[in-house]
């Protein structure tokens, strides 16, 4: 209901909640000059870096000139500020989903649960229908697709995007939220998925 409300709205020309993002143009990738070393090497900074256990989301969004709901798995997620509240994700500039979440203006963020690690998977492959046979209700603000059975959801509007090297920063305003009392997160560590110990 509250995804017909916002197209409605944005039909006759009314202003809401989520307005779209200018995704392009896309600046170089590159961060450092081309007289200059990497300072490490890429497949040694992905090992280290392994070690840091994160939790995983599936960031989706309505994309009604693109054909509707879109998404992606992501493990750069991070709560951001409590006043305003503000989450952020990270995406690789060459993601052909962020575009399509740009011109939504607005995504919401899906906490896996330990058991979703198939559902990670299916929005981890590039051109596939990521959400054949997968649930999802729109978010109450923004209309955005809150997938069924996720243990905590966050509904967001685009509030700012930054540039980070060769990812993008986006931050989010939190408009809604959600979680169930139980259940444990899915992590992903060393290139694999795992759970919380006993």
């Amino acid at each position: 209901m509250a995804a017909t409300a916002v197209r409605y709205l944005r039909s006759v020309g009314a202003a809401t909640a989520a307005e779209p993002y200018d995704a392009l143009p896309r600046p170089e990738l590159r961060t450092v000059r081309d007289d200059e070393r990497l300072p490490v090497d890429p497949a040694e900074f992905r090992r280290v870096l392994g070690h840091f256990a994160s939790g995983v989301t599936v960031v989706t969004a309505y994309d009604e000139e693109g054909g509707g709901p879109t998404g992606f798995a992501c493990q750069s997620f991070a709560s951001l500020s409590l006043d305003p509240p503000l989450v952020a994700f990270m995406v690789a500039r060459t993601s052909t989903t962020w575009p399509r979440i740009a011109r939504a203006g607005a995504f919401c963020v899906n906490v896996l649960g330990a058991d979703q690690g198939g559902l990670c998977r299916a929005f981890a492959v590039s051109g596939a229908d990521k959400f054949a046979g997968v649930g999802h209700t729109p978010a109450p603000v923004t209309g955005s697709p809150r997938l069924a059975s996720v243990p905590a959801w966050i509904d967001c509007t685009i509030g700012a995007v930054h540039t980070g090297g060769d990812h993008l920063i986006v931050v989010g305003r939190v408009e809604a939220l959600g979680a169930e009392d139980e259940g444990d997160p899915l992590l992903f560590h060393r290139g694999r998925f795992g759970r919380l110990g006993a």
